[in-house]
């Protein structure tokens, strides 16, 4: 366990620090996790980064209304965290999911490897996976979308 002091301690570490995560784990496997919230301004500023990335839109679509209606109609599993992507949970195993299995709420969809620790990525709802669209082994963004699902 960790005394009020050593966490009052880490806190200070990563307030004075350019780093967001602080996470440590001591030999007898006690760990913790510190994160800095983000101020408006780097919410602010990471929003008009994006902005001025992307490419602007036409202005009409040129798509029929079909195409349009099945794109709005999927929905995506998003990476929650930066990392790297593992579809199965290791080399030579099947994978988690394929297109067109069915998946329910809570069933775990792939890996990702974030600081040596594996995160298990989780459906938020249910559906058939549509498309991958990532590769096994790919490193990920936060928010990236990572499967279609309908």
């Amino acid at each position: 366990m960790y005394s009020l002091d050593e966490i009052k301690e880490f806190i200070k570490v990563l307030e004075d620090s350019s780093l967001s995560v602080l996470e440590l784990q001591k030999e007898d496997g006690s760990k913790i996790r510190i994160e800095k919230p983000q101020t408006a301004q780097q919410v602010v500023s990471n929003a008009v980064s994006a902005a001025a990335a992307a490419p602007c839109a036409p202005a009409r679509s040129t798509e029929p209304a079909a195409v349009q209606a099945a794109a709005e109609a999927s929905k995506t599993i998003d990476a929650p965290i930066v990392g790297v992507f593992y579809a199965a949970s290791a080399p030579g195993k099947a994978p988690f999911v394929s297109v067109g299995k069915k998946v329910k709420k809570g069933d775990v969809v792939c890996i990702i490897e974030a600081m040596k620790c594996m995160n298990e990525i989780q459906a938020e709802e249910d559906g058939e996976i549509a498309e991958i669209l990532v590769n096994d082994g790919d490193l990920v963004e936060y928010g990236q979308p990572l499967f279609k699902i309908n």
